[in-house]
């Protein structure tokens, strides 16, 4: 992180540690740094998950059923049923208008929470049990005499994220107290008036003010907007900062294509390119023909044909006299890719050799002398590429398929040499518009859309456990008919020993009672590697007929024969998984199907099995996806880079994101970067005070 000014410094100096804020103390400083709380500033952008207008409760004669809501009440009975596995507590409480009864399940503990004559706030869903309203699991808050005109009650409350050790009464006091006494030592607002006002931004300080203590909604809404902005502006600068160092100070070779070279492509390959296809082609010889290396993601669908724009790429550079590296995560799928692209590469006279830890020692030295002499051009293969052995003489350019697999460092690997090299990520997993804008912000992206001509949709049916067995005779038919299925298998980290249990025993029965004449394979996480690829690579030969799998079947795997999935508990895959899981099938020109067997047991899982029996293509699935599951889901963990935004949400701040970005981008475009140098200068101020996690750029 850039160092602080000497004036900033001084402005950090009076403000005491975490542990000295009032209300906190040694242990709880310990508690609030499990929540990334380790200063006071992080204190102050602790900010509320949710608020509640305590200002105005629902009566409990109008709580609409169906409907969150907050009701305050006294307690009068508090019940306490000890049925077996799930203990149950009901507190029954009251107001002026009538009575509801709150209910916690497996929360015995509760029972010596409440006390009849307790004044209680509880906020939840009201639900119509058995011909009576409750509200299940509420969140709640017992009210203390002389809370009238405190933080808690008779205003707009802010409920924080929790854990143990820590209680809203109390969380709630301490920041309050932090705010009036520490918000204007610790904040500084890096945003000059102007663009505030141009952009009507609210300051700084009434901005975190407000998000922890609004006096209205519509301060809370401005108050949001002003750090949903500073999070994105914060994000864009300082990506597009390194993004520019990148492209200004490295140099990459010059692989220049006339139209003849796309002319001698195009004629050696059995099928037309889909209009996706081209432009990506356009799209990546324009960035191979300049010295500003290529970071370029190459985003399709399953089955979209991002291979063959690949194979462009190696062809390019190697009839300019470079060398490529494409590293493949498993070495099912490198062998795979080998094939593939040694068939379309060996009419153009492009040498392609396949480098993993299988392959023997004598070809392997064969392998690496070749590439020390520059006389293998394209190298295709898994982590064994990385080894301190494996030397390329003139390496022009680097492809990586689904990078999150590999480490930054391993990628780094390749890419860290004079002149860079360019690189081309590639992905099958589609993503939503504004996250590809944060996930992938520091690459430049070709979409693919397209199918290739008489690629066939995949039929989806949402089937019931009773119609299994009409399910399996489906398949046995088509199994006679020379083709082959995958059957699949939740694993999930949870219930891992269940799961793999489940599969194994199920694995036995298909095996002796449902497919007895044909051969059968299963795969799961727990095999070992060897085993595993044995098994897939006789089910890629057509011996194993029936593949039943655990969701460990990679993305990428390619056989055309197979044309039929069962996927079994589907209710428990996400969507995007579940469509990933599908394009596994689909890949030939036969017809092919995809059972769904599930039951989910909320509206939500019955929504996601009915979108996935509707839609086909990816990238609605993804968008979908978003809505469905919110945006902490799919960003799934920080390895890839991707930033924790504390308030924004891309779902619904799509237009703050791009405002953001294009302003990032004005003022990084017209930035001298040595400009950076001078503290006093107030991006490098700005810069200064924030400590955001970025995507890890080449």
């Amino acid at each position: 992180m850039d160092k602080l000014s000497e004036p900033d410094k001084r402005a950090f100096s009076d403000l005491p540690e975490i542990r000295y804020v009032k209300g906190i103390g040694p242990k709880r400083a310990e508690i609030f740094k499990t929540l990334g709380v380790h200063s006071v500033r992080d204190l102050l952008y602790f900010f509320p998950r949710r608020y509640e207008d305590r200002s105005r409760f629902t009566s409990i004669a109008s709580a609409p059923p169906g409907e969150p809501v907050t009701c305050r009440g006294e307690i009068l009975e508090v019940r306490f049923r000890p049925i077996r596995r799930m203990p149950l507590v009901e507190v029954l409480f009251g107001d002026a208008s009538g009575t509801l009864r709150a209910v916690f399940f497996n929360q015995p503990y509760l029972k010596k929470t409440f006390e009849a004559g307790q004044h209680v706030i509880f906020h939840g869903k009201v639900e119509n049990y058995e011909g009576r309203l409750q509200i299940t699991n509420p969140e709640f808050e017992i009210v203390e005499e002389g809370d009238e005109d405190s933080a808690h009650v008779g205003r707009i409350v802010p409920v924080y994220p929790l854990t143990e050790g820590l209680f809203q009464r109390s969380l709630r006091v301490v920041l309050k107290d932090a705010v009036e006494i520490h918000l204007l030592r610790a904040v500084t607002d890096p945003l000059p008036p102007s663009l505030r006002s141009e952009l009507d931004l609210v300051p700084l300080d009434r901005a975190v003010q407000n998000m922890h203590f609004p006096a209205s909604f519509e301060d809370l809404a401005a108050a949001r907007k002003r750090i949903v902005f500073d999070e994105f502006f914060d994000f864009f600068l300082r990506l597009m900062i390194r993004m520019k160092k990148l492209r200004t100070r490295l140099k990459a070779p010059r692989i220049t294509a006339g139209p003849e070279r796309f002319g001698e492509f195009r004629s050696t390959l059995p099928f037309p390119l889909t209009s996706s296809q081209e432009k990506a082609l356009a799209d990546i010889a324009r960035d191979l023909a300049t010295e500003i290396p290529m970071n370029r993601l190459l985003q399709g669908d399953v089955g979209s044909g991002k291979t063959v724009v690949a194979v462009f790429a190696f062809f390019l550079a190697a009839k300019a006299g470079y060398q490529s590296a494409f590293l493949i995560p498993t070495e099912i799928l490198a062998e795979q890719h080998f094939r593939t692209i040694s068939r379309f590469l060996a009419p153009l006279n492009v040498r392609v050799e396949l480098l993993t830890k299988s392959v023997d020692a004598d070809h392997r030295g064969r392998i690496t002398a070749d590439l020390k002499r520059g006389d293998l051009p394209v190298l295709v293969g898994t982590h064994a590429v990385l080894q301190e052995d494996v030397a390329f003489s003139n390496l022009g350019l680097v492809a990586i398929d689904e990078q999150h697999k590999f480490g930054v460092h391993q990628r780094n690997h390749l890419l860290k040499r004079t002149p860079r090299p360019h690189q081309l990520v590639m992905t099958a997993t589609p993503i939503p518009r504004t996250l590809g804008l944060t996930v992938y912000a520091d690459l430049d992206i070709s979409v693919m859309r397209d199918m290739p001509a008489g690629r066939k949709p995949v039929k989806t049916y949402w089937i019931t456990r009773a119609k299994q067995p009409e399910v399996f005779r489906h398949v046995a038919e088509r199994l006679a008919k020379g083709e082959q299925a995958y059957i699949v298998f939740p694993l999930i980290e949870e219930s891992e020993k269940a799961d793999l249990l489940a599969a194994k025993k199920e694995f036995d029965r298909l095996k002796k009672s449902v497919f007895p004449g044909f051969k059968i394979g299963l795969v799961h996480g727990k095999l070992d590697r060897p085993e595993r690829e044995s098994i897939m690579r006789a089910f890629g030969r057509g011996e194993i007929r029936v593949l039943v799998a655990t969701s460990v079947i990679e993305v990428g795997v390619d056989q055309p024969n197979a044309t039929v999935m069962i996927i079994e508990n589907a209710e428990r895959f996400g969507l995007a998984q579940l469509h990933q899981l599908r394009g596994r099938i689909g890949r030939g020109e036969i017809e092919s199907e995809c059972f769904l067997f599930g039951e989910p047991s909320t509206e939500e899982g019955k929504k996601r099995l009915r979108l996935l029996t509707k839609l086909t293509d990816g990238f609605l699935i993804a968008e979908e996806d978003l809505k469905l599951r919110g945006q902490g889901d799919l960003l799934g963990t920080r390895q890839s880079g991707v930033p924790l935004f504390r308030v924004a949400d891309l779902l619904t701040d799509e237009a703050m994101l791009i405002l953001a970005r294009d302003r990032a981008r004005t003022i990084v475009d017209a930035l001298d970067l040595d400009a950076l140098k001078n503290p006093g200068h107030w991006i490098h101020k700005y810069l200064g005070e924030r400590n955001v996690s970025l995507p890890h750029s080449s």
